[in-house]
């Protein structure tokens, strides 16, 4: 009966973590779409005229 909880146990991690790693690809791909669409989408900087869109 342990070993039964057990094995039930460890397939509840495994699905939770495959479900999470599967969540955090999509994300991942989402943040490299937003920023290769930076490059093509730039507003001019204010201070020197140099185009960028990020902040830092």
């Amino acid at each position: 009966m342990g070993a039964l909880l057990l094995v039930l146990l460890l397939a509840v991690v495994l699905f939770g973590l495959g479900f999470a790693v599967k969540v955090l690809w999509w994300v991942a791909l989402f943040v490299l779409a937003v920023w290769l669409l930076g490059f093509v989408v730039r507003t001019v900087d204010d201070a020197g005229g140099r185009r960028r869109w990020y902040r830092w």
